[in-house]
Formats: structure tokens, sequence, C-alpha cells
């Protein structure tokens, strides 16, 4: 069987920790495009999409913004199965026709998020589990239809609709990148001290748990690909 070929949506401004974090974590060949320097693909030939996360907020007039929700929408009315992660979480929530807003404060550091739906994404994770958070942004309303799938005290953590998923949280991150994101907040001190205490072996091997949505998303963009071969083959 021939591995996936995933557009790797990189929205990140600084994107080396974020290429690092996803190739190690996804069982795929990644095709990477620098979103942010409007690098997108130029077709729809791929297994599934990525989409990473970013310091940008999906509302803002950046004018690569518009073009990779343009390219996302396409790549969601073509039917290809899309995870976004954090920024990429909300984008296709916004993109589905929900509604993202500014949180007012941060959610940061190694937290608890409790799943309210079952769903191939969360398969083989704990109703409750850990996870490492860092955003101000969160989506506020559902796109119309979509299930919710994760939840903690702070925002949606998880959604479905079709085949798009978004994951408010960070599985894909290392303690380094934990760290380095931490420090370049502007935090009051004693809590950015808090997080960084926080970024230790036992919570990281905690949050390895949900590492398992990529393998799931990788398998499920698996049974859609093998599933529309089936169809084009037997309509040919």
């Amino acid at each position: 069987m021939s591995r996936l070929r995933i557009a790797f949506v990189n929205a990140a401004h600084e994107g080396d920790a974020t290429r690092r974090n996803f190739r190690r974590e996804l069982d795929a060949d990644l095709v990477e495009f620098d979103a942010t320097g409007g690098e997108l693909p130029e077709s729809l030939d791929f297994d599934g999409v990525v989409i990473s996360g970013s310091r940008s907020s999906v509302y803002w007039d950046e004018e690569w913004i518009e073009p990779t929700r343009e390219w996302v929408g396409e790549a969601i009315e073509a039917g290809l199965p899309c995870l976004g992660v954090c920024w990429g979480h909300q984008l296709l929530a916004d993109v589905l026709g929900g509604e993202v807003r500014d949180m007012g404060e941060y959610e940061i550091g190694y937290r608890e998020v409790e799943r309210t739906g079952e769903s191939v994404l969360f398969e083989g994770v704990d109703d409750r589990f850990t996870a490492f958070t860092t955003h101000s942004d969160a989506v506020a309303e559902l796109p119309p239809g979509a299930e919710e799938l994760a939840v903690n005290d702070y925002s949606n953590h998880g959604f479905r609709k079709g085949h798009a998923f978004g994951v408010q949280f960070h599985p894909e991150y290392d303690m380094a990148t934990a760290e380095e994101v931490t420090k370049g907040k502007d935090l009051p001190d004693e809590r950015l001290q808090r997080v960084l205490d926080g970024i230790h072996e036992e919570n990281y091997d905690a949050a390895c748990e949900a590492k398992i949505v990529f393998e799931n998303f990788c398998e499920y963009a698996r049974e859609v690909r093998d599933a529309d071969a089936e169809t084009d083959a037997a309509a040919a």
C-alpha cells in the first residue's frame, strides 16, 4: 500500500519547530507549503490536508490568510480529509461557518481536556487526557452541523464536520517547543514561571497519549482514499 501524500499547510511564521514536530508525528509523505510566505498547493492531488498552528488570528487582515482560507475551503469541498491544529482548528471552524473569537486571556501549559463525543480521531484516548495548550483565540461557535469532540474550562478543543477534524491543543509539541513557545509569551513573571515549571517529563509523557490523533487521522485518510479508489474502479 502506498504511503499517504498529505498537503502540510505550515502557518507558523517561523516554521522550523513546527516542521520538525509534524514530520516526526505523521506517518505520511508531507508536501509542505509555507502559507505565511504565500505558498499554497496548486492542486488538490493529495490524500489529506494538515494545517498547523500560527501566531496570527484567523480574523486578521493579513494577505496570506484569505488565500489560505479559500484553498482549504476547496479541499473540504473536494472531500479531502483535513486535520487542523490550534490555528488550523480555528481556520477549519471559520471556513465551515463557525465563529472564532479572542478569549481575552491565554490558555497555556499542560492542561486537562475532556472528550465529549465518540470519534475515530480520539480512539484510544482516555475520556480525560493531558495536552499542551497555547492560545488566546477560541472556537466560540461550532460550525452548523459540527460534532463537538473535546472541551475544557477554556474552550472547545475538538470538533468534526464531515471529513474535517480540528483540535485546539498541540499533540505534536515536544518539550523543547513547549518551552520555546512559553518563553515567547507576554505573561506575568509568576505565571510564566509556573507554566515553565510544568514542562517536565511526567507531564510530557502523559501528553503523549494524545499523539494518537495523528495515527487515527492517517488511518482515516487511508480509508477514505481506498474507498474512493474502489468507487473509481467500479465506475471505470
